[in-house]
């Protein structure tokens, strides 16, 4: 143990009233890693019980927003809580430095893999470009007081994590999940090969844009979903619009989408072709009967889009029903609301297709001609078809409309002719094959998900979810280790131990050992059957398995991680692909429970945005209020649902934090010569509204606990505000100011006081150093006695006590006086707003009540005007007086006659009966030269 004071060097000075955190803040952080506070703190913990809370890489690109702040001050405030309850709470940090991202920003900086540098030199280039990032933001989040081990994170880019990741991937493979299918890519049909999204860039094309009637099959089925129906359904053919700029795609196209929260409009119209009934997205309403140019019409009906699932429709020109489907990739950005759905032609597509298992018709060969067999345009190159599919639109009355129009469309960077999507062979973890799908379900079940509907949200999209394919075509990415069989597509036999060999040769080399790996000398006389996969693995997948790939192969960590916390949307995203992984590997979830934040908007609940001027920047809050501003507004907002932040929040929050402050740094001027081994008052001894104080904290500290425990911060913002404010400020420390200043230095009546707010201070800041770390361990420095080096080496405060049977005032009859106290000082209040008195203690009280309420007042006896602040208080019988707010309490006041004492400011009778003292009351004479006097109560 030493003093904490003296290992900083600061000056033995007050706790300073002004926070000025913004100055100070640095000034520790500097100090925890001077003095290696995060070893220290392991070393403190070593033998403790484990709680692993594993944290979900940030992707490493940009710099850090307020909704990081959020996620990563939410974490540190359970890892910090978990070791004062006794834990051994390692935090590793982490990121995800793999995919597209990072690869267009380097495009930038050195050009396109295979053009200006090779690819091998590109994805040098991607690694210091990523590492450049994760050193920025790390200062970002170190600044904002998060513990962890900074000096040692854990990247996806590390050769050891990248070799763990095609490790589970081999393992997933043994465990027979892994199937090769069919799925849409960028497609050069110059090239005759799948381009990676880097070798794609986008330039103005001018395209066939045209209007598609998809008649309607049962008319009647679609009015009696929509609402408002009128009696007459309108007159002529009824269709559903789609618009789309690819003509050529509709031979494969297998279904319409709608948006299900989206209204659609049942629209009766008259035009050139007569009477006709056409349905599109309400909020499309105007501008397609503009572009139509459809003067007359009207609204029959409105529905919303998921009420016409699976509803069908009249393929245009084949003899095909197709249905209506669901997508939230459907918007009102142009269009008509209704998109057409080709599967082997869009990934967007794909997806939805995958969810109502659609066919993926690709009926386009690799150099973009359709396929024999191909109705009406067997033979002819996409490109030169779409002329020929509008015809035949013409033809069979479904065209509604053609334009030109230029608009941005990819193209192949080497050949520059635009590019097409089209379904090519990619890898899948399969939900079914193996049954992942009904493993994946009963893990959830015995996860706990808090918020609770974050169960029945994964388990919706468990449920519908496709397989997970988990190939990209990049270049910066972990590769697909795998080798396929020329003829047959069929795996190497021997896969398990291939994969095992090249995972020790990327734990010494990094990705690059698969990239440059000489089949020949690797696999010898199998070579040339033989051919390695060029795909990347889905970036979620690197991020999916870390599970294996850091928690299993970290000392001091160990899976299933005891907590996963990230925002909401990770339901669909790492916890289902960490999930989906640690089934498929081990058979069992990743987790024990997942805890999950809302998403932060501005003070009228919008989402932020450059464009709406609403953006609030991590940085610029800490560089004008401080970290624990924001620590404070994080912990103070009840982050399961969307969390409102805005500068004039923030400010409020900074008001929160000088209440808290100022209680603080009242509690140690108040110890200023206070020494706890020489001067600390036993229990027993106490003085009774001490030993309450002391009473109440423990009870505080109690509910603080659980409430640490289930992760409701804002309860424990509210619980030490309303502590600070009301318990303290408004009554405790508002009494025992006479005390403090009247009685001798030394003696019980002040020392049990110091007593007390020793034991209060020692309490509150061990409930801060969570949410206000910096704060407390700026208090922890001013505390008296000597003192381990940090707060956060500390758990829970063990010394604070209940009341018992023996206390002549219980805790009841406390919460009564404290009651008639507040009620009695709106009377004093008013009374000096008359100018009856001047201040409280110019008056003089007698409260008349009865049962309980009198007993508790009573037990008082003469120091009950120490608790009202008056110079004279009785208690009497009856209901004489003005009635208060308390029911059945009356209360007289009047001002006093008495002179006023010159020390105490009490007035009383028997000031100036000492000759020596003629300026004091007899009480004052007795502190200054006499014995000094006692208290029993207050």
């Amino acid at each position: 143990m030493s003093n904490y004071k003296e290992t900083l060097n600061l000056p033995k000075t007050a706790f300073p009233m002004k926070g000025n955190l913004a100055q100070r803040e640095p000034t520790l952080l500097h100090h925890w890693e001077q003095t290696g506070l995060y070893e220290k703190i392991r070393e403190a913990c070593k033998g403790r019980p484990t709680f692993i809370l594993h944290d979900g890489p940030p992707y490493a690109n940009g710099e850090i927003h307020i909704g990081h702040a959020v996620n990563k001050v939410l974490k540190d405030i359970i890892v910090k809580s978990r070791t004062l309850d006794g834990y051994d709470a390692p935090y590793v940090p982490g990121w995800d430095c793999h995919g597209l991202p990072i690869e267009l920003q380097v495009e930038k900086k050195v050009g396109k893999p295979g053009k200006k540098v090779t690819a091998a030199e590109f994805r040098k280039a991607c690694r210091t470009y990523a590492t450049k990032q994760v050193d920025g933001q790390r200062e970002d989040f170190k600044r904002l007081g998060v513990f962890g081990d900074w000096a040692n994170p854990y990247l996806t880019m590390q050769y050891q994590v990248e070799a763990e990741i095609i490790r589970s991937l081999g393992q997933i493979v043994d465990n027979g999940h892994l199937h090769e299918g069919a799925k849409p890519v960028h497609w050069c049909t110059d090239c005759g090969s799948a381009l990676a999204e880097a070798e794609v860039e986008y330039k103005d094309k001018q395209s066939h844009a045209i209007d598609v009637r998809f008649g309607v099959i049962d008319e009647e089925a679609f009015f009696a979903r929509c609402h408002s129906v009128p009696d007459h359904h309108g007159e002529g053919p009824m269709s559903v619009v789609i618009w789309t700029t690819t003509p050529w795609t509709l031979p494969a196209n297998q279904a319409v989408a709608f948006n299900p929260a989206l209204e659609y409009a049942i629209v009766q119209v008259e035009n050139d072709a007569g009477k006709e009934r056409l349905m599109v997205a309400e909020g499309m309403l105007k501008e397609t009967m503009d572009r139509w140019n459809i003067e007359r019409c009207h609204v029959l009906a409105y529905g919303k889009g998921g009420e016409f699932e699976n509803l069908m429709l009249q393929h245009p020109f084949y003899d095909r029903q197709v249905p209506i489907i669901l997508g939230e990739h459907v918007t009102l950005e142009t269009g008509t609301g209704a998109v057409h759905t080709a599967p082997g032609h869009g990934v967007e597509d794909f997806v939805a297709g995958q969810y109502y298992d659609l066919p993926v018709d690709n009926p386009v060969n690799s150099h973009g001609v359709f396929v024999e067999g191909t109705e009406l345009f067997a033979g002819e190159h996409v490109m030169k078809a779409n002329a020929h599919v509008i015809d035949v639109l013409r033809e069979r009355g479904a065209l509604l409309r053609e334009e030109a129009l230029v608009h941005s469309y990819p193209h192949c960077w080497r050949h520059k002719t635009p590019i097409i999507f089209r379904a090519t062979p990619q890898w899948f973890i399969s939900m079914e094959q193996n049954g992942l799908r009904k493993a994946a379900l009963e893990e959830i079940k015995k996860v706990h998900w808090m918020p609770e509907w974050g169960q029945a949200r994964i388990e919706g999209m468990v449920e519908g979810r496709p397989d997970w394919c988990i190939s990209r075509q990049r270049t910066w990415g972990v590769p697909i280790t795998l080798f396929i069989h020329r003829q047959t597509g069929e795996l190497h036999p021997n896969t398990t131990e291939l994969i095992e060999r090249v995972a020790a040769e990327v734990e010494q080399q990094g990705i690059e050992a698969w990239f440059s790996l000489d089949v020949e000398a690797f696999l010898g006389d199998e070579a040339s059957d033989y051919e390695k996969v060029t795909d990347t693995l889905d970036v979620w997948f690197d991020s999916g398995v870390t599970h294996a790939a850091v928690l299993n192969h970290r000392d001091g960590l160990h899976a299933p991680a005891d907590l996963y916390l990230e925002g909401s949307d990770q339901h669909r995203g790492w916890f289902q692909s960490s999930l989906m992984t640690s089934t498929a590997m081990y058979g069992h979830a990743p987790y024990k429970s997942v805890l999950t934040h809302g998403f932060t908007v501005d003070a009228n609940g919008r989402k932020m945005s450059k464009s709406e001027g609403n953006v609030l920047q991590p940085q610029k809050v800490i560089k004008n209020l401080g970290a624990d501003i924001i620590r404070l507004w994080v912990a103070a907002t009840d982050y399961r649902g969307e969390m409102n932040v805005s500068e004039e929040i923030l400010k409020r929050t900074a008001d929160a934090y000088r209440r808290i402050r100022n209680t603080a740094r009242y509690l140690l001027s108040n110890l200023d010569g206070f020494d706890p081994s020489v001067n600390m008052v036993s229990a027993d001894k106490m003085v009774s509204l001490d030993r309450w104080a002391v009473a109440r904290a423990a009870q505080l500290q109690d509910e603080i606990i659980e409430a640490y425990r289930d992760y409701s911060f804002h309860l424990i913002f509210q619980k030490i505000h309303n502590f600070c404010v009301t318990d303290m400020g408004g009554f405790y420390l508002d009494v025992t100011k006479d005390r403090q200043y009247t009685c001798q230095a030394d003696s019980l009546a002040r020392r049990s006081a110091q007593t007390a707010m020793y034991h209060i201070a020692e309490a509150l800041v061990r409930w801060l150093s969570p949410i206000l770390s910096f704060t407390a361990e700026e208090i922890w420095q001013h505390m008296p006695g000597e003192r381990s080096d940090s707060v956060f080496l500390e758990t829970w405060y063990e010394e604070l006590f209940n009341l018992t049977d023996a206390d002549v005032v219980s805790t009841e009859q406390w919460q009564q006086i404290i009651r008639a106290r507040s009620a009695t000082g709106k009377l004093l209040e008013q009374a000096r707003k008359d100018g009856a008195i001047g201040s409280s203690l110019d008056a003089e009280v007698v409260l008349s009540c009865e049962g309980e309420l009198h007993d508790a007042l009573a037990a008082l006896g003469d120091e009950l005007h120490f608790v009202l602040i008056t110079s004279k208080a009785s208690v009497v019988t009856g209901d004489a007086g003005t009635e208060t707010e308390l029911s059945g309490l009356h209360v007289t006041v009047t001002p006093s006659a008495a002179t006023k004492c010159d020390r105490c400011w009490h007035h009383s009778e028997d000031v100036g009966a000492d000759s020596d003292h003629p300026e004091l009351c007899g009480r004052c004479v007795t502190n200054v030269s006499g014995e000094g006097e006692e208290r029993v109560f207050a």
